[in-house]
C-alpha cells in the first residue's frame, strides 16, 4: 500500500504533462497563421503522365496541372513537392504535406486517408516479357517472382489478397519495368498508362501488358483522415472545373492514348524489298517447277481415272448386293422390334380404352349431383376452371382421348403390318387404296410437318392389282417421304391420287409435289443405285432404286415428270389382277 501511494503522485504528474502537450498542439493547429500558409501538395516524381519531374526538374503532369487549376479557381496558394511514393505517403501521415494529388481508392486505405471525388480511373496491369504465355491473370501469380513499387496500390493489393508470390520491391515504376526488361523476375505490376509512357521514353520493346487489366480503380486527391476542410475545397474546385470544361481539356491533354510513331515510307519500301524479294524468287522457281509437275500429273491422272472408274463400277455392284442383303436383314429385325414395342404400347393403351368409357359413364352419373350443388351454392371451380365451363369441356376431352387412343391402336397395327416379314409371292389380290391408306397413316406426322396442303383422291371402284401389298406400301412410303423432303415451304402442296387405266390393264398411283423440281439430266438417273441429290443430309441414293426394283418385280413401271422450279410428278403403274391368270 505504501508503494502504491509513492507511485500515485508520479503517475498524476505524467498525466498532467501529457494533457498539457495535447492542448499546446491543439492551440498550435488553431493559430491564425496556419490558415494563411500555402497548401502543401505531395506526389510521385516518376508516375507519368499523372505526376513527374520534367527535363528541367520541375513538377508536371495531369495531377500537377489539375491541382494548379483548382488552386486558381479557389483562390488558394499551393506548394507542390514530388518524391518517391513511399516517402510521400509517410509525409502525409506525418503532416509534412496536406494532400496527395493522386491516390487510388481502395478499401484498405480508407482507414488512414479520406478521398476526394475521383478525377480519373487507373487500370492496373500485369507486365510480362514477350514470349511469356504462363501468366494471363492474377491466379497465375502464385509462386512467381513479382516486381512491385514499394507502398504502391499494387503492393497493398498483393498483401490484402494474400497472394502467395515472391515480391521484389523497387522505388519507382520505371525501376520495375527496367528490371523486368533486363530479364529479371517473372512479371511487374504497373498501371497501364504510366507503363506505356515509361516504355516509350526508355525504348523498352521486349515487354508488354497482358490484354485484360488486373483491376480498375478510382483515382483522386487524398488527405489525412479527418482533414475534411481542405478536401471539401478541392472537391468544390474540381466541380467548378468540370462545369467550365477546363477539366475535360486537361484530361484530354494528358490522358489521351499514346500515338504510335509513323514509319517512313522509305523504311517500308526497304523492309518490303528485303522480305518480299527472296519470296518472289522462290515463288518464280516454284511456278516453273509446278508446271513441269502438272504435265506429269495430268498423264498419271488419266491412267488413275480409268482404273478408278473400273473399280468404282465393281464396288457399286458389290454395294448394291450388300445393301439389298442388309435391307432384308433390317426389315426382319424391324419386324421383331416393332412386335415387341407394339405389345408394350398396346397394354397401357388397352387399359386407357377400357377406362375412358367407364370414366365417361361415371361423369354422367355425377353430373346431376354437380348441377344440384351449383344451383344451391353458386358457381365453383372444378380443377382450375369454373364448373360451367368444365361441364362442356370434360365430355369433349374424354371423347378426344378415346379417339386418340384408337388412333394409337391403328398406328401400331399399321407399323406391325409394315414391318412384318412377308415371304408370300407376288400373286396376291391387293387393293391399291387400302395399301395407300395404310402407308399414309404411317406418314401422317411427316406430312403435317412438311405441308399445310396435302390432298388425296382415291379412285372409285378401283380394280385390284396383282402383287405383294407390303412391298408396294414400302414404295408409297418412300415416294411420299421424297415429296416431303422436296418442299421448301409448308405452303407448297402434295397431291396423291389413285386411278385405273383399264385399256392398258393397269392401276396407277400418282404423287405430285410443288417442290424445287429436277432438271432433265438428273431425271434420267433417278433410279440409279447410290445416286442422290441429298448426300449432305444423309441420303444414300438407294430409296428410289429399291422402289424401282420392287415395281419391276410386279411387272410394272415408274414414270417421272419434272421441270426445275415446277415440282416432281411420279406415277407408279401396276398390272390389274385377272382371275383367269390366277386360275391358269
Amino acid at each position: 500500500m505504501q508503494g502504491f501511494r509513492a507511485r500515485f503522485p508520479a503517475a498524476c504528474l505524467l498525466l498532467i504533462l501529457l494533457l498539457g502537450c495535447w492542448c499546446a498542439a491543439a492551440l498550435a493547429e488553431e493559430e491564425p497563421g496556419n490558415a494563411d500558409r500555402p497548401v502543401r501538395l505531395g506526389g510521385d516524381y516518376n508516375y507519368p503522365p499523372y505526376e513527374y519531374l520534367d527535363a528541367d526538374g520541375l513538377p508536371t503532369g495531369y495531377n500537377v496541372e489539375l491541382s494548379q487549376a483548382i488552386a486558381r479557381v479557389m483562390g488558394m496558394e499551393i506548394n507542390i513537392q514530388l518524391g518517391s511514393w513511399s516517402e510521400m505517403r509517410k509525409a502525409l501521415e506525418n503532416g509534412e504535406v496536406d494532400l496527395l494529388m493522386g491516390m487510388a481508392h481502395t478499401a484498405g486505405r480508407q482507414d488512414e486517408v479520406d478521398f476526394s471525388i475521383p478525377h480519373a480511373r487507373v487500370h492496373q496491369s500485369i507486365w510480362v516479357r514477350k514470349g511469356n504465355v504462363t501468366i494471363r491473370n492474377v491466379k497465375d501469380l502464385t509462386g512467381k517472382e513479382v516486381i512491385v513499387m514499394k507502398g504502391s496500390v499494387m503492393h497493398d493489393f498483393m498483401i490484402d489478397n494474400e497472394i502467395p508470390a515472391n515480391l521484389f520491391m523497387v522505388q519507382t515504376l520505371a525501376d520495375a519495368l527496367k528490371l523486368l526488361a533486363t530479364g529479371h523476375h517473372d512479371c511487374a505490376l504497373v498501371a497501364k498508362l504510366p507503363g506505356e509512357y515509361i516504355i516509350s521514353e526508355l525504348k523498352l520493346d521486349n515487354i508488354f501488358p497482358i490484354a485484360r487489366p488486373l483491376v480498375a480503380q478510382d483515382y483522386g486527391f487524398a488527405v489525412k483522415k479527418g482533414n475534411q476542410e481542405k478536401l471539401a475545397r478541392f472537391n468544390e474546385g474540381l466541380a467548378l472545373l468540370k462545369k467550365s470544361g477546363e477539366y475535360r481539356r486537361i484530361r484530354e491533354k494528358w490522358l489521351g492514348v499514346l500515338q504510335p510513331e509513323q514509319i517512313p515510307w522509305s523504311s517500308i519500301i526497304r523492309y518490303g524489298a528485303v522480305i518480299f524479294g527472296p519470296l518472289l524468287l522462290v515463288l518464280t522457281v516454284f511456278v516453273l517447277w509446278s508446271r513441269t509437275l502438272q504435265k506429269q500429273v495430268a498423264l498419271r491422272t488419266e491412267e488413275l481415272e480409268r482404273e478408278v472408274a473400273e473399280r468404282k463400277r465393281a464396288a457399286e455392284e458389290l454395294q448394291v448386293r450388300q445393301k439389298q442383303l442388309l435391307h432384308a436383314d433390317k426389315m426382319t429385325s424391324l419386324g421383331i422390334l416393332v412386335a415387341g414395342v407394339a405389345h408394350e404400347i398396346n397394354n397401357p393403351n388397352g387399359l386407357i380404352q377400357l377406362s375412358l368409357p367407364q370414366l365417361n359413364k361415371a361423369y354422367r352419373d355425377m353430373e346431376p349431383i354437380l348441377d344440384s350443388y351449383q344451383e344451391q351454392h353458386g358457381e365453383f371451380k372444378l380443377g382450375w376452371f369454373p364448373y360451367s365451363r368444365m361441364k362442356e369441356e370434360i365430355p369433349n376431352m374424354l371423347h378426344e382421348m378415346l379417339d386418340s387412343s384408337n388412333r394409337i391402336k391403328r398406328i401400331v397395327e399399321d407399323l406391325k403390318d409394315f414391318a412384318r416379314r412377308n415371304d408370300s409371292g407376288l400373286d396376291d389380290k391387293v387393293d391399291l387404296n387400302d395399301v395407300t391408306r395404310s402407308a399414309l397413316r404411317l406418314m401422317d406426322n411427316a406430312l403435317r410437318k412438311a405441308t399445310n396442303h396435302f390432298k388425296v383422291d382415291y379412285g372409285v371402284s378401283l380394280p385390284h392389282f396383282r402383287g405383294n401389298g407390303h412391298r408396294i406400301e414400302q414404295v408409297i412410303v418412300n415416294l411420299v417421304l421424297n415429296a416431303c423432303q422436296a418442299l421448301t415451304s409448308k405452303e407448297q402442296a402434295i397431291v396423291l391420287r389413285t386411278y385405273a387405266l383399264k385399256q392398258a390393264g393397269m392401276v396407277a398411283l400418282e404423287v405430285r409435289d410443288e417442290g424445287c423440281g429436277i432438271d432433265a439430266d438428273t431425271l434420267e438417273r433417278m433410279t440409279d443405285p447410290f445416286f442422290t441429290t441429298k448426300r449432305e443430309s444423309g441420303g444414300t441414293g438407294l430409296g428410289l432404286s429399291v422402289s424401282d426394283g420392287i415395281i419391276k418385280d410386279h411387272q410394272g413401271r415408274m414414270e417421272f415428270v419434272s421441270q426445275p422450279g415446277e415440282g416432281l410428278r411420279v406415277r407408279v403403274l401396276l398390272p390389274i389382277y385377272r382371275e383367269e391368270e390366277n386360275d391358269g
